[in-house]
C-alpha cells in the first residue's frame, strides 16, 4: 500500500480512491483518517483478488446495473457490492485480516 495525496484526481465528493497498489487521498489531512484508509485497504484486497482488471470491469458493470435499478447515481454507487462491503466493515480495523476470499459476494 502506497499512500499519495493528489487533489486533482478525485471527483467532487470523494476523499480517497484505491488504484492498486496506491491509495490516493484528496488532502493530506486524510492520511490520519483510519476509517477512510481502512475502507480503501478493503478495496485494495478486492482488487488484488480479481486481478485489478476484473475488479474494474465488475465494478463498472455492477454500477451500470445499479443505475438502472435505482435510477440514482449516488444510490447506485453505495449499492455496488464492493462499496457495500467496504462501508459495512470500514470501522473494523482487523477486517482485512479476517476477510474471506471473494467476501464482496456476500454483499450482492
Amino acid at each position: 500500500m502506497i499512500v499519495m495525496v493528489n487533489k486533482y484526481i478525485l471527483a467532487k465528493g470523494f476523499n480517497g480512491v484505491s488504484i492498486w497498489p496506491f491509495i490516493i487521498l484528496k488532502n493530506k489531512k486524510f492520511k490520519n483518517d483510519s476509517i477512510l484508509l481502512n475502507h480503501e485497504k478493503i478495496h485494495l484486497r478486492q482488487q488484488a483478488e480479481l486481478f485489478l482488471v476484473g475488479f474494474y470491469l465488475w465494478y463498472l458493470i455492477e454500477y451500470l446495473i445499479r443505475i438502472l435499478q435505482y435510477k440514482n447515481r449516488a444510490l447506485a454507487y453505495r449499492n455496488i457490492s464492493f462499496e457495500r462491503e467496504a462501508y459495512r466493515n470500514e470501522l473494523n480495523m482487523n477486517y482485512t485480516l479476517s476477510r474471506q476470499l471473494w467476501g464482496f459476494l456476500n454483499y450482492l
